[in-house]
């Protein structure tokens, strides 16, 4: 019997055929993953039962990029707060010093009233400037937590998105295989079993990503 590379005649057809079955899978498991991408780019209407099934999934995702955004927002808020305290702590102290200038020169009833002042707004620019040093240890906190549980989140949420395409992807091909299958034909049954095959596989990877 002939060989080729170590399989007999019928063993080397087999595993030719294998690889090509194989090679068919995978470019058919990515022509539907491509599919599902462009539908979810499009805006097109998906199965409304499919959606459904995710929808406790994207009200966590929801609320995820809910956190996300107050995140940023609030460093935004606090960055600029301590902008405009120290500002209005420096104008204050300006002023303060100013009348303090005025008031060494005046020895009025006038003089002794810019001197009073001086003192209020060097003490109230003091105060104020006091915040910054717990405005600038919130804004570390709130830095930190966005680095290390929104980033470190993210990265399980793009894993989750990706499985999630990948799983819905295998729902389409097996929809396109289930409208053609005939339980009758061996062919059509042996590549339904093998789609179901990879659908369970999707199926794992997408619960393992969203757990």
């Amino acid at each position: 019997m002939e060989s080729h590379y170590g399989y007999s005649s019928d063993a080397y057809s087999r595993h030719v055929l294998g690889e090509d079955s194989s090679v068919m899978a995978r470019m058919q498991k990515k022509f539907w993953k491509t599919k599902q991408v462009l539908i979810k780019a499009t805006g097109k209407k998906e199965d409304e039962h499919v959606v459904a099934s995710d929808a406790d999934l994207d009200a966590k995702l929801e609320f995820f990029r809910s956190v996300q955004a107050t995140c940023t927002e609030l460093l935004k808020v606090i960055e600029k707060y301590q902008q405009r305290i120290t500002h209005l702590s420096q104008e204050e102290n300006e002023l303060g010093l100013f009348l303090r200038f005025q008031a060494e020169h005046d020895k009025t009833k006038a003089g002794n009233m810019m001197d009073a002042t001086s003192k209020a707004l060097c003490t109230s620019a003091k105060q104020r400037l006091a915040l910054c040093t717990p405005l600038h240890r919130l804004h570390q906190e709130v830095e930190t937590f966005r680095r290390r549980a929104i980033s470190d989140s993210l990265i399980t949420v793009e894993h989750m998105e990706k499985a999630r395409t990948e799983y819905r992807g295998a729902l389409l091909w097996m929809k396109d295989v289930s409208q053609e299958l005939d339980p009758d034909t061996y062919k059509q049954l042996e590549k339904f079993r093998k789609v179901s095959r990879e659908l369970e596989g999707s199926l794992g990877s997408h619960q393992w990503a969203f757990y």
